[in-house]
């Protein structure tokens, strides 16, 4: 499957794959950034992408920049429909509570799944079938 991308300045970079046949292609920062601890902020990526119809796109975050500096993406996973093709920007959150982090220009900030999607209509029922689980909801299974 192709995954056209639009290179919204001369900063910007095509997203890569770091490994071949890994998952997720890495997102660049296209603009500095310092984030504060506890700050959040949106670091653009200066890439437009088409993501094909019946998918969407997985903004997940990037498990170095969160064992090493506590980096995390604010809306984890942030989604991508298939109709937007505006830039692709990454919510990051430092969770650190002393250390400023720095983006510099061309850093990877994210990753990007692409996945297949189901459409499903919501059609509304008087009762839903019975199941094992029932109600059973927030911590229902123990530890």
């Amino acid at each position: 499957m192709e995954l056209k991308a639009a290179l919204l300045n001369q900063e910007a970079t095509l997203p890569t794959r770091a490994h071949e046949g890994d998952a997720g292609l890495d997102l660049y920062a296209c603009e500095p950034a310092h984030i504060g601890p506890g700050e959040r902020w949106s670091i653009g990526t200066g890439v437009a992408i088409a993501i094909p119809d019946g998918h969407a796109g997985l903004v997940l975050p990037r498990s170095g920049l969160a064992r090493e500096h506590g980096i995390a993406l604010v809306n984890s996973p942030g989604l991508i429909d298939s109709g937007y093709r505006g830039e692709v920007r990454v919510l990051l959150l430092n969770t650190d509570p002393a250390e400023t982090f720095r983006v510099e220009l061309g850093d990877r900030v994210a990753q990007l799944v692409i996945v297949p999607v189901v459409l499903a209509e919501p059609v509304e029922a008087s009762s839903l079938a019975e199941s094992a689980r029932g109600e059973g909801g927030f911590g229902s299974s123990g530890r």
